[in-house]
């Protein structure tokens, strides 16, 4: 079955490449059949990403996919990560695979690239590709339509400027996409781990900072649609852990939580768009939820601040589920989001513990 879908969603995405552009063009936001942007209606949507990152969490993303499709989800997100940072092949079988787990979700399928399926495709353990080659690769493979992946597809706006850099020079930000469901507005954008592309085995400056402010932008103007069409709330999809204050230095880079200024000496890919983010969220004023992976640690928290060192009431950080190689499929689990747009918050969270995939303590 695995294989079919594969063959299927290569023909698609292949067979459609010259007619991306126009698609861009003329992209438009719709909602998925039977859904009526502007109604009240409660639905559940599935968070995941960081996986899988072996042959043991390959196994536990098949029953975790089985265990989405049995709940009836509006739509699904992978944060990115396809999968393990080093000692592992960013060849084209990879993404094949990972399109096949895609399609095989019957809800429509969101996904955002990760760092450890472009930017650190370049170090020597991983196959020494071209970064921005495998970027592109992916860009033709998950993002050559208007429309998302999975069974059933869901229309989505895409970024068409400013424009990103590719291989072969400048290019739109395929992969940057918008859609509202429910009085709800969601976007994802492609922010990276591994300084976002400043450092690490090949840093590139120059591809950063065209990708930067298209983010930005494309961050600014999904603020904008969401007043103008009356929205309750924002989600916001990216792959990297920008890091939001000094408390966790193990599993993210460290900032000042008043100016946002990085303070551990690395390279800071992210400053710039977190103030930016901090304007808008305020601003706004309803409730933000911003969704990420890369840092393996499942929680919701809000580690926001204003520049006066007070907690952004109306924001919400969630990190999805993530890589634990040593104990198999430990953390290969999923978060169910309830999305109700009557409701003071809109978004209730519960992590799904997919009963197949427990170790520690088994299922009952």
């Amino acid at each position: 079955m695995l294989q079919r879908i594969v063959t299927t969603g290569l023909l698609r995405n292949i067979c459609v490449l010259g007619l991306t552009l126009p698609f861009l063009a003329s992209a438009t936001s719709l909602v998925i059949a039977g859904e009526n942007e502007n109604s009240n209606s409660p639905y559940t949507i599935g968070l995941w990403g960081d996986l899988p990152y072996s042959e043991a969490q390959e196994v536990g993303v098949t029953r975790l996919i089985e265990d989405m499709n049995s709940q009836k989800l509006s739509f699904t997100v992978h944060d990115g990560d396809l999968k393990a940072g080093s000692n592992s092949l960013c060849d084209n079988a990879l993404y094949a695979k990972a399109l096949s787990y895609f399609n095989s979700l019957e809800a429509p399928a969101a996904f955002t690239p990760g760092d450890n399926d472009w930017t650190d495709c370049d170090r020597p353990s991983n196959g020494a590709y071209n970064s921005l080659e495998r970027l592109d690769y992916e860009r033709l493979l998950f993002f050559s339509t208007n429309s998302s992946l999975g069974q059933r597809q869901l229309t989505q706006e895409v970024q068409r400027e400013p424009l990103c850099l590719g291989f072969k020079g400048a290019m739109p930000c395929v992969e940057n996409r918008r859609w509202t469901v429910g009085r709800v507005t969601y976007a994802t954008l492609n922010i990276q781990g591994s300084c976002n592309n400043l450092c690490d085995t090949a840093p590139d400056p120059e591809e950063y900072k065209a990708r930067n402010t298209a983010n930005i932008a494309w961050m600014k103007e999904t603020f904008k649609i969401a007043k103008e069409r009356g929205s309750v709330a924002v989600m916001l999809i990216s792959q990297g852990n920008p890091g939001w204050d000094k408390s966790d230095p193990t599993r993210a880079p460290l900032r000042d939580p008043k100016t946002l200024v990085q303070t551990d000496g690395q390279p800071d890919g992210f400053k710039d768009f977190l103030l930016a983010l901090r304007d808008e969220v305020i601003s706004f004023r309803k409730p933000v939820a911003y969704v990420h992976g890369d840092s393996h640690y499942y929680r919701i928290d809000k580690p926001f601040l204003d520049a006066q060192g007070r907690r952004l009431e109306n924001f919400t950080r969630v990190e999805t589920f993530g890589d634990n190689q040593a104990n198999g499929t430990n953390d290969v689990q999923w978060i169910k989001v309830t999305v109700d747009p009557r409701s003071r918050e809109v978004f209730s969270y519960q992590p799904q513990i997919v009963p197949s995939n427990r170790v520690a303590v088994p299922a009952p």
